[in-house]
């Protein structure tokens, strides 16, 4: 089932809308044409109670401000790109500057700050809203006019398939992801610090001060950052470890095992002991940016009224990596004119 409901006006007078997709057990997506946002995930708990388990605001005024990127799709390149700059095919290109000296999730106006165009359908695996954005030659400083399509399916089976199909006229790179913040326990003044996380990876790339990644891999086995059994988010955060010092917390790229190009796995697992949600994430993507939620400063009020403090949410983003256009042996995220994007990323929620 899908309900589509005004949201509100942008300055120029267009209009965005609030699409409800609903399954017939009870779990309901909503999501705005604007930054194709999703503003709220509902699912139930072990006691079948439900409640939105993803951080946000209840207007269009506070997402037209918003600077966390709160369930937005980032592109054309989520996460950094080093000083803002990449040479493709010989030509150097500068890119927009919006995170000290380098490029983040797209730059100061990237697809999280506009308008889609949007088609709700009814599909066989459930609801659906598909979701297109043309971005012109040279905006942000991307080469080529690039058209993105975001369909986001809500299934019987209680998973948010995000499917993503991009084409260029003109050589370029492409690394978008959707960067929801999930608090399972669906008490958003509450931490995720008790959350139980897994990450299904041997490596990750480091980072530098600049949270660039060095280029190098480093093996995780029996550090920190070794999620290959589920343990507490607590655990390690607070450790005095250099790389957790650079991110505040965790704010790293995880290198997914086995990965083979349009290949669906599961590479991480999110359970709340207390709710008894547990999610799991699918995804055809080489990497998993995992974030603790480490920038959210008590500044960020949302949903009625409730002030965001460090680590009430998290964000796990499949992706490539960070600043890969500048890191020739890591998986190249170029797009060429002949070429389609393609990714499908799944959010599959349970409870008991």
């Amino acid at each position: 089932m899908i309900k589509v409901n005004f949201y509100g006006k942008l300055g120029d007078g267009r209009d965005v809308f609030l699409y409800s997709l609903k399954n017939e057990m009870g779990s309901q997506v909503n999501i705005i044409n604007y930054g194709a946002i999703v503003t709220q995930i509902f699912i139930k708990d072990k006691k079948n109670i439900l409640a939105d388990v993803v951080l946000g605001y209840d207007t269009l005024e506070e997402y037209l401000i918003d600077k966390a990127y709160l369930g937005s799709i980032v592109g054309r390149y989520a996460n950094r790109i080093a000083k803002g700059q990449f040479q493709l095919k010989g030509k150097k290109y500068l890119l927009s500057v919006n995170d000290g000296k380098n490029h983040l999730h797209g730059g100061v106006r990237g697809f999280s700050k506009v308008l889609w165009n949007a088609e709700a359908i009814e599909t066989d695996s459930g609801p659906s809203l598909r979701l297109t954005y043309t971005s012109q030659d040279g905006e942000e400083g991307y080469p080529g006019t690039l058209i993105l399509r975001v369909t986001y399916t809500l299934t019987k089976n209680h998973e948010l398939i995000i499917h993503y199909q991009g084409t260029t006229d003109h050589t370029t790179i492409l690394n978008p992801s959707h960067h929801s913040y999930f608090n399972l326990s669906g008490d958003f003044n509450t931490t995720i610090l008790n959350h139980y996380l897994s990450i299904d990876a041997d490596f990750i790339t480091p980072i530098d001060r600049n949270l660039i990644p060095t280029g190098d891999f480093k093996a995780i086995r029996d550090t920190v950052f070794d999620f290959h059994r589920p343990i507490p988010i607590s655990q390690h955060i607070n450790d005095e470890d250099r790389q957790l010092l650079y991110g505040r917390g965790y704010d790293h790229n995880w290198v997914i095992n086995n990965y083979q190009k349009g290949s669906i796995q599961r590479v991480a697992t999110l359970y709340d002991p207390k709710s008894g949600r547990f999610m799991e994430v699918f995804t055809d993507q080489p990497g998993m940016q995992f974030y603790s939620g480490n920038f959210l400063d008590g500044t960020f009020k949302g949903k009625e009224g409730i002030v965001y403090q460090c680590r009430s949410a998290l964000c796990l983003e499949a992706q490539h990596f960070p600043d890969s256009p500048n890191k020739s042996h890591f998986p190249s995220v170029i797009l060429e004119s002949n070429e389609t994007y393609r990714q499908t990323t799944i959010y599959k929620f349970s409870a008991g």
